[in-house]
């Protein structure tokens, strides 16, 4: 994996992949930026949330479970003193007739293996994550 970065003007850069996948980080208005894109530890939360939902779905195939529909919706909190996010709660709704006990083993797996959740776990971050099942 690699990144690059390229300011572009003010608090605005554009980061890249290195597989010409790009995004517009930003800081808001009321930090003198533009918003014209995410902050880098919005993005930070939100590669999380991602990460959540699709090793879930990739764990869910792997056990042969079927499952309609996932979402989740994370909230990370980071006070105004604190330089980084300090705790993390997500629901993870996931739409199936599964029997919840194997909806559950599926997110047990998924956090212990989700590449984002064990940055977030190897950097002492408590992480409260709900499993709400829709029928």
């Amino acid at each position: 994996m690699k990144s690059t970065t390229k300011w572009v003007k003010n608090y605005q850069s554009v980061v890249d992949n290195g597989r010409s996948h790009g995004i517009v980080i930003d800081l808001p208005e009321g930090k003198d930026g533009d918003d014209m894109g995410p902050t880098a530890l919005e993005l930070a939360v939100m590669g999380l949330s991602g990460c959540i939902g699709t090793i879930y779905s990739l764990i869910a195939k792997k056990m042969r479970l079927s499952i309609d529909s996932i979402e989740v919706e994370l909230e990370a909190e980071k006070g105004p003193d604190d330089p980084t996010v300090t705790k993390v709660s997500a629901d993870v709704k996931v739409k199936s007739s599964e029997k919840k006990a194997k909806l559950e083993k599926c997110l047990e797996t998924t956090m212990n293996t989700c590449p984002v959740g064990v940055l977030y776990q190897n950097a002492g971050i408590p992480m409260d994550i709900n499993l709400h099942v829709v029928e």
